[in-house]
């Protein structure tokens, strides 16, 4: 009966605290970045998890799913999943949009988490 009554505890404890885990849902992020239009040197000054709309070049593919963009400001590394970066039709070189949110590190530098890719006309 107590493991029963200790393991329904650790459920609902994590069940409750599961929301905190999980960030901004993108929808929440992406409304959030149509009113937040960034340049890179910007985003080194906002907090973690705030929704950004950055426009700049891809520069280099680094590794896996990371890139650097590049704009009139500097270069920030991007990370934007493969099925994303497929769907647009992307290669380094390309001008791009990007919609995503500030991801901020402990030993690593921030970066942007890209949630939608548009490809620019240049």
């Amino acid at each position: 009966m107590k493991r029963s009554l200790l393991g329904l505890g650790f459920v609902v404890l994590f069940g409750l605290s599961a929301p905190s885990w999980a960030g901004k849902d993108d929808h929440v992020i992406l409304k959030e970045a149509l009113n937040n239009v960034v340049t890179v040197s910007q985003i080194a000054k906002l907090a973690d998890e705030t929704g950004v709309t950055l426009t700049g070049q891809i520069t280099k593919h680094v590794k896996s799913d990371h890139y650097e963009l590049k704009d009139k400001s500097g270069t920030i590394g991007v990370e934007i999943d493969d099925d994303i970066w497929q769907r647009a039709g992307l290669k380094v070189g390309d001008h791009v949009r990007v919609v995503g949110e500030v991801d901020t590190h402990r030993y690593k530098p921030t970066d942007v988490e890209v949630i939608t890719v548009e490809k620019l006309a240049h």
